[in-house]
């Protein structure tokens, strides 16, 4: 809160809470809003809030500080209150998973019985060029108009009719792929030769930094063609349809480690059809975008930094010695009428509660399920500027960027759980100040499905121009039921406890009072 005259005390918070609930509590609606429609609206994608670095929570329905000093003041607070180490983590969960297994809400990529017997490969399947499905560049169905051939400086018109898109790109990346080294200029021509209409719109100059003289330099260019390499083995990786993770629909999807970095190599290139415009009217205008193409242009430190973060990533997954070997699940949850509690009538409170101005959610919070502050279409400015908590915890487990891939906008009463990513890198800072500080050697354990211990949920809080807004009932239901739809507990069995923090309080203007 900025002015003197925004702020509010507890007196004024309850106050204000008080003038918007009516006398008869037992009638007001407490139904989550789901939307009539598919429409998006026309606010633009935000990005999610400043890290929680130096303010955290970690609770079994929350997280708290100097617990000592609240014993004494309150009993009923202190009863409370416990230490770090005592709250519930994912190793120390008795998960009963069960075997690895197809179900119709449930979406698995790899062979399930070859997961059995110890190996993983992908799930023999076919592709489908539909709207409930990703559309891959590998398709069949993918065209792109001839090229025009060049003989020198001449370009010569190939007249009408259409080629297959991934013969234009394997022919590119292959030719990348081949070399020792590449260079961004050659990396730019080859994404617009399968891009043309993007010829002179797209710019390269922040993927340029990475091949201004310094010592990295050369060690950057020889990791292009790998990159190029990987992106070329997705026909091999990726043999069945992947659903989209749409509106209003619960379900999940595991894929390997391996498919991911296919995916994202090939985001890394540009691949992906009919994902590089963001006009109302276009087919995945409800989906963040993923093609890299924002990140690589509009050169900035925060850019540089942040490709720094990426390249880490392509260094470990293009090495046939380091390359992960596990699985990751992305499940969409949403919360029906039924599940929402009557919260006037809530008299429930924190089991567990450590709350701390210091340390990281991914810190401190390691094991626990932690909180993404995310923007309603996952990952927020991850591939473009922004470089808050959401944005940073992308860049330093860069699997969580394929979640853009097939991962339709947030409703009010939806969130997303990712099981099992790894961290690839260390840093410090946030925005301006964020710097790349080096490999992060993830030594987190496997469950039995192969996944590592890490769960992380994004849930997005609601934006607030007039910081006064957030005080009726029916945006704070809004914010209840939201973080309700991630906390309450999706599979029956032991689950681990949560680390958050100021959700919602940095740029989206929420009051940490109230939240």
């Amino acid at each position: 809160m900025s002015g003197g005259n925004e702020r509010n005390d507890s007196h004024q918070i309850a106050a204000l809470l008080q003038s918007d609930i009516p006398e008869n509590n037992e009638n007001r609606e407490t139904k989550p809003k789901i939307p009539e429609n598919r429409k998006d609206s026309s606010e633009k994608t935000r990005s999610s809030e400043p890290s929680t670095s130096g303010n955290s929570h970690l609770e079994k329905a929350g997280k708290s500080s100097e617990c000592e000093l609240r014993r004494s003041q309150s009993s009923e607070v202190g009863s409370s209150c416990c230490q770090l180490e005592d709250l519930k983590k994912l190793p120390q969960c008795d998960l009963k998973l069960g075997k690895l297994s197809f179900t119709k809400s449930h979406i698995v990529l790899i062979d399930v019985k070859a997961f059995h017997c110890g190996g993983i490969r992908p799930q023999e399947g076919r592709d489908l060029w539909h709207h409930k499905y990703v559309k891959l560049p590998c398709s069949p169905s993918s065209w792109s108009p001839k090229p025009d051939i060049e003989v020198g400086p001449v370009k010569i018109k190939t007249g009408p009719g259409h080629v297959s898109r991934w013969r234009l790109i394997s022919k590119e990346l292959s030719a990348l792929a081949s070399k020792k080294a590449a260079t961004v200029e050659e990396v730019k021509e080859s994404i617009l030769q399968y891009n043309p209409f993007y010829k002179g719109k797209w710019s390269f100059d922040a993927l340029a930094m990475l091949g201004k003289p310094s010592p990295s330099k050369t060690h950057y260019e020889a990791l292009f063609p790998k990159i190029a390499a990987l992106a070329l083995k997705l026909p091999e990786q990726v043999k069945k349809a992947i659903p989209l993770l749409q509106h209003q629909e619960p379900a999940s999807i595991t894929l390997s480690q391996v498919q991911i970095s296919c995916l994202l190599a090939n985001a890394f290139y540009c691949t992906f059809p009919h994902r590089n415009t963001t006009r109302p009217d276009a087919e995945y205008h409800n989906y963040p975008s993923i093609n890299f193409t924002r990140l690589f242009g509009n050169q900035s430190e925060r850019k540089t930094q942040k490709l720094l973060a990426i390249m880490q990533y392509f260094n470990v997954v293009t090495d046939e010695k380091s390359k992960p070997q596990g699985l990751v699940t992305f499940e969409r949850h949403c919360l029906t009428y039924a599940d929402v509690p009557k919260w006037e009538k809530c008299n429930d409170t924190m089991q567990k509660l450590h709350v701390t101005s210091k340390g990281e959610i991914e810190v401190e919070g390691k094991g626990m399920l932690q909180v993404d502050f995310a923007a309603s279409r996952i990952g927020g400015g991850v591939l473009d500027s922004g470089l808050v908590q959401e944005e940073i915890l992308f860049l330093i487990n860069p699997e969580l960027i394929v979640s853009r891939l097939f991962t339709e906008k947030l409703d009010d009463n939806e969130c997303l759980i990712i099981t099992g990513t790894q961290q690839f890198s260390c840093y410090r800072g946030l925005s301006d100040s964020f710097k790349w500080v080096g490999p992060y050697d993830d030594d987190l354990e496997r469950d039995e499905w192969g996944r590592l211990k890490r769960q992380i949920l994004a849930i997005d809080a609601l934006y607030f121009r007039h910081h006064r807004d957030q005080y009726c009932m029916a945006k704070i239901r809004r914010e209840l039921n939201k973080a309700y739809c991630g906390f309450k507990g999706h599979h029956g069995h032991q689950e681990p406890d949560i680390a958050t923090g100021k959700w919602g309080c940095g740029a989206f203007n929420g009051d940490p009072e109230l939240k």
